[in-house]
């Protein structure tokens, strides 16, 4: 009797670890350790590039985004994700794509609470991601560590040991990674609590209390400060301009109407759970750096009984990665975003690279924008890198690259970047080589921002 194949299955195998592993090897040969290092300076325009995110933003909140970027270098390398993939774009790259964060910078690391109500230590933002070369985020990262440990007045030395580790811890998890089964490590994740006892007794401080800080960030703690009953019984959203601030009805009505359509994106248990409530309230909020601008909303829900629960409605536009870094999608994406929007894009990614994801996770596709929706201060937190001594400092940093890891491990393409990395000396050194030379790029564009902000 013949055997009759499902057509949503294939015969042929994916290829095995070795098979992956001499692809990665063969992707060095044609990319070089020169050419991982190399960074194009000519027929730059970075004032250029930033104008033009700007005409699509508010342009009441343009002056906030340039002076928030013009705090410090790192806060202008905060907001410069685009003009980071447009440089990148001009050199050479392996050519191994692998679902990316796309602006994997330190900051974009952090706390939040998982579904089991655990913290975990994980990305946090996503709305670059797409897929790209995996050493772009790799780049970001390091660039990082190099510019923020600048911008605190680090020695030379301990910036570069930082680096240095950086990239090792990556390689490193990546490797026990690739390792492992594909189900093994796509449910791997970092729970914040039970790695502190790996750490030092001074990064054991700076995480506890960062664990803290997080714990405390709820959403009855939102209801309370950022909310006041109004004469009609209902909580209202207190106005803080320009960070927090009413919109007119059409904005609101528009909003509300999107958050209809969000419960259909939703899982099946949140959009049950959402049926206990009302939308009570939209206010618009600013957030970020290099996000200010852009269309973000909070939006209150009441049920009966005087309980709450709080929204955050964010835009999502194009991934800098394709805009600027012109890396072409995989069909599947393409086909997502052109049927859902770029909000599906930022949810699909999110739920990839982090080990566990916001329950509440829904994107809103209203044509010509596109947004997506997830918990408001969920348990969320940072390390302030400003605050670090230098021990902790390069324990955040080999942190977060052991967790750009695991994202990375998700795609099948990981394996590759093992065939690709070889040793680590070389690659540690181009990485490093470039990142240097781009920490000093960027200084340089900002005190060029700076100057005629």
């Amino acid at each position: 009797m013949s055997k009759v194949v499902s057509p949503a299955f294939t015969p042929t195998p994916p290829p095995s670890f070795d098979d992956r592993i001499h692809r990665g090897r063969e992707a060095r040969e044609s990319t070089t350790w020169d050419g991982v290092a190399q960074l194009s300076t000519t027929d730059r325009d970075p004032i250029g590039i930033l104008s033009e995110q700007n005409e699509d933003r508010l342009q009441s909140l343009v002056p906030l985004r340039t002076e928030r970027m013009s705090v410090s270098p790192f806060t202008f390398y905060r907001g410069t994700a685009a003009l980071m993939a447009s440089d990148l774009a001009r050199t050479p790259h392996s050519g191994i794509l692998v679902a990316s964060c796309g602006d994997a910078h330190v900051s974009n690391f952090g706390f939040y609470a998982s579904p089991q109500r655990s913290l975990v230590f994980d990305l946090n933002d996503f709305d670059e991601s797409a897929w790209a070369p995996w050493e772009w985020d790799l780049k970001r990262l390091v660039a990082s560590i190099v510019i923020a440990g600048r911008s605190t007045s680090r020695k030379k030395a301990v910036v570069r040991q930082t680096a240095v580790d950086t990239i090792a811890s990556y390689l490193d998890a990546l490797r026990a990674a690739v390792h492992t089964s594909p189900t093994e490590r796509y449910f791997t994740h970092f729970d914040a609590e039970q790695h502190v006892s790996q750490l030092s007794k001074r990064s054991r401080e700076v995480l506890k209390d960062a664990i803290g800080d997080a714990e405390k960030r709820t959403s009855a703690r939102v209801v309370r400060r950022l909310t006041a009953v109004a004469k009609d019984g209902h909580r209202r959203f207190i106005e803080q301009p320009p960070v927090l601030t009413p919109i007119d009805d059409a904005a609101a009505a528009a909003v509300a109407d999107g958050l209809r359509q969000y419960q259909d994106s939703a899982s099946e248990d949140i959009h049950l759970l959402m049926l206990h409530y009302r939308l009570a309230d939209v206010a618009r909020r600013v957030v970020g750096v290099g996000s200010v601008g852009t269309r973000c909303f909070l939006a209150l829900f009441e049920d009966g009984d005087g309980h709450h629960q709080v929204l955050q409605v964010k835009e999502a536009g194009r991934s800098v990665l394709e805009q600027y870094g012109g890396i072409a999608q995989p069909p599947a994406l393409q086909d997502t975003m052109t049927s859902r929007g770029q909000g599906a894009r930022v949810v699909g990614l999110q739920r990839i690279l982090q080990g566990l994801s916001d329950p509440f996770l829904g994107y809103i596709d209203q044509g010509s924008r596109g947004y997506y929706v997830r918990q408001f201060h969920d348990m969320k937190g940072n390390i302030d890198m400003d605050t670090l001594k230098n021990e902790p400092f390069n324990q955040y940093g080999t942190a977060c690259g052991r967790v750009l890891a695991r994202a990375h491990a998700q795609s099948p393409e990981a394996v590759e970047i093992l065939g690709f990395a070889g040793h680590g000396k070389k690659l540690t050194e181009a990485i490093l080589s470039w990142s240097l030379d781009y920490a000093k790029l960027s200084e340089s564009d900002f005190d060029l921002f700076t100057a005629r902000s």
